[in-house]
């Protein structure tokens, strides 16, 4: 059985920061657990500190730096924006759970963004042609790209325009309604859905913002680092968020769902328990005690009666809990939203959080500079 260590003991076995602590863990780097004898605090894997220890004193000697790690080095980048602290995530400070049961994203974008003045999402532009999904929200933001400024030399001010500008228009492409109003308004009224839908959809768009560094932000952040456009590093970031180990994870979920519907919830997790399979959207390695922005959402909102009983069963039988993309998919599900609505909510969503990490990168002036060595043949070019 593992052995658990406590920050402080963390810490010092690392020579770190808990800032760093909580780096890793939000990495998948170091695994935590709530500490039996008192729930607020939190007890950490001691054989992954200690795999972590090794890692750094290996990093000294260049060529183990090189053959191992993308930078020679972990990753690093500062960040305010977000973190998470005793199982929440906050937004520069701010419980994002708390912050969702009355704000809009207009607001979570202020804040990230640090913008002196109110965030407006308004775009009048409506689709010329096809149908609303990821197909026309990349095509119409590689369009952007392609024609798309450097991001060197313009104020601050000019570029969260621009920032409101490409949410906007996102939005727009995934089926929002073209208007003046918040963004969950008009999604909910391009989706044909009512005001008590509206709200829902406001709740998922604020806990879906930013989630410290994750994949996708670390991309958008480089693109950043290189003086890109904004309309490329929103590219660079959502090409990324695309992934089904991402940001389309509800996708998964929902093909799940669609089993569990057709076959029944006993028969899917009976096939899935006795094969060691995976069940998508259950558990998250940030939050051992269950995911609050799925709890936050679900608390919303009925699923439909045969998901409901698979969620119940899944807990019981494994301990996970669902996280944010089974809350996701089960909201999409239960009101009808169109097939790409949850993948779409996230990433318009999540286009403030790299966006922030963009203008954020900017203010750091320093390029990201990733390097590895060749381990391949010898190239003929320059002989055995």
């Amino acid at each position: 059985m593992a052995s658990w260590i406590s920050m402080t003991e963390a810490c010092k076995l690392l020579g770190v920061q808990p800032q760093t602590i909580y780096a890793y863990v939000s990495r998948g780097k170091l695994e935590v657990m709530p500490d039996p004898a008192d729930t607020r605090r939190r007890l950490y894997r001691a054989e992954d500190v200690a795999g972590l220890a090794r890692r750094k004193q290996a990093g000294r000697k260049h060529e183990t730096l090189a053959a191992n790690t993308l930078f020679g080095s972990e990753p690093s980048i500062p960040t305010a924006l977000s973190a998470f602290s005793r199982g929440r995530p906050y937004y520069r400070g701010r419980d994002a759970v708390r912050m969702a049961r009355t704000a809009t994203l207009e607001d979570a974008a202020q804040l990230l963004w640090g913008a002196e003045h109110a965030v407006d999402f308004t775009c009048m532009a409506s689709l010329r042609s096809g149908k609303p999904g990821r197909g026309a929200a990349f095509a119409a933001l590689a369009s952007l790209a392609a024609a798309g400024h450097s991001t060197g030399g313009r104020l601050t001010r000019v570029l969260h325009a621009e920032s409101q500008d490409l949410v906007g228009r996102l939005a727009n492409a995934f089926g929002a309604s073209p208007g003046h109003e918040p963004l969950h308004l008009r999604f909910a009224k391009g989706w044909k859905q009512p005001a008590k839908v509206a709200d829902l959809l406001r709740t998922a768009l604020v806990l879906l913002a930013d989630h410290e560094l994750t994949s996708s932000a670390f991309a958008a952040r480089i693109a950043a680092s290189t003086g890109a456009s904004l309309p490329a590093c929103l590219l660079a970031g959502l090409t990324t968020l695309s992934g089904p180990l991402h940001g389309d994870a509800s996708g998964r979920v929902r093909a799940l769902f669609s089993e569990v519907e057709r076959l029944g919830e006993d028969q899917v997790l009976a096939h899935h328990l006795s094969n060691g399979l995976s069940l998508a959207g259950f558990g998250h390695h940030l939050y051992p005690d269950g995911d609050p922005r799925a709890a936050a959402l679900l608390a919303l909102f009925e699923p439909p009666k045969v998901i409901a009983r698979f969620i119940a069963k899944v807990t019981k039988l494994t301990g996970l809990q669902p996280n944010i993309d089974v809350a996701l998919a089960a909201m999409a599900a239960h009101h009808r939203l169109p097939a790409d609505a949850a993948f779409g909510l996230f990433a318009t969503a999540r286009s403030v959080g790299l966006l922030a990490h963009s203008l954020e990168q900017l203010g750091t002036a320093q390029v990201i500079r990733p390097r590895g060595r060749y381990v391949g043949p010898v190239p003929e070019a320059l002989g055995a």
